[in-house]
């Protein structure tokens, strides 16, 4: 059932929008781990000083979905060094894990139209995301877009890129409300981008848009890093610098995604 409304989708797209191609997807109908030609995980305390142990078992393919799950769990932090001041380290136990997925090294576009279906846990504490980062360059000199991003009540569209002082941003962001009437549906985010703009959507409702000729490099390098390949990641975090507290949340928490799509320009 889940290929024939693929299909019909794809006669739609291509009906209302016919200058674009579908060049990759990921469908999720094979039960399991993520496909390995797609998908690689990241592994451990990643970033952002988030509370999640990523590990490749938070995500698997089930009924046509891939769930990426957060879990309360007590185990040793491999990491762990006594006296450390490296937060990764400084943790004797893991008290949550959860799942980082990336297409880096397997698959990247430069310009096109992205979309995700996917519905998002939105607890306290609880951060999923899928984003994009610029193959070349330092973060955030690399480009950073947050296609879907949520935490602390809100949803939000990111875009990022580089400024004088090393690992400093300059944000274009919006934010919107969202409440669990909203989360408990599924959802379809979209950007298009293009040599001239990002335009990031929800349900076909845009919530960002930005000229790529404000989105240079502010480092005297000239470098604008939205021209050049984007690689994928889909991720949920928990805690950290946004994310909140989730010591009230009950686990496990799923973040569902029914396809991840990728068209471009004929």
């Amino acid at each position: 059932m889940k290929q024939l409304i693929f299909f019909a989708f794809l006669l739609y797209a291509y009906a209302g929008t016919a200058q674009y191609k579908l060049v990759w997807s990921d469908e999720f109908n094979k039960d399991g781990a993520p496909d390995t030609k797609n998908w690689r995980p990241e592994t451990g305390f990643t970033r952002n000083e988030e509370l999640q142990w990523y590990q490749l078992s938070n995500a698997y393919v089930k009924k046509g979905l891939l769930i990426i799950e957060g879990r309360k769990e007590h185990l040793p932090n491999p990491a762990y060094i006594a006296g450390s001041t490296d937060w990764r380290k400084s943790r004797p136990f893991i008290e949550y894990t959860a799942a980082s997925i990336k297409t880096e090294g397997l698959q990247s576009w430069k310009y096109g139209r992205f979309e995700m279906r996917g519905r998002i846990p939105i607890e306290e504490g609880l951060w999923p995301a899928w984003w994009t980062l610029g193959e070349a360059g330092q973060w955030p000199s690399n480009g950073e877009i947050d296609i879907m991003e949520y935490y602390r009540g809100k949803l939000l569209a990111n875009i990022a890129c580089g400024t004088a002082t090393a690992y400093k941003a300059e944000w274009y962001s919006t934010s919107t409300p969202v409440n669990a009437a909203w989360a408990s549906k599924f959802h379809t985010w979209r950007m298009d981008w293009d040599e001239n703009a990002i335009a990031l959507f929800v349900d076909d409702s845009l919530l960002n848009k930005v000229a790529l000729s404000k989105l240079q490099n502010k480092d005297g390098t000239g470098i604008n890093p939205f021209k050049q390949p984007h690689y994928m990641l889909l991720n949920l975090a928990l805690g950290g610098i946004n994310g909140g507290d989730p010591a009230h949340t009950i686990f496990p928490r799923k973040f569902e995604i029914d396809y991840v799509r990728v068209y471009q320009k004929q």
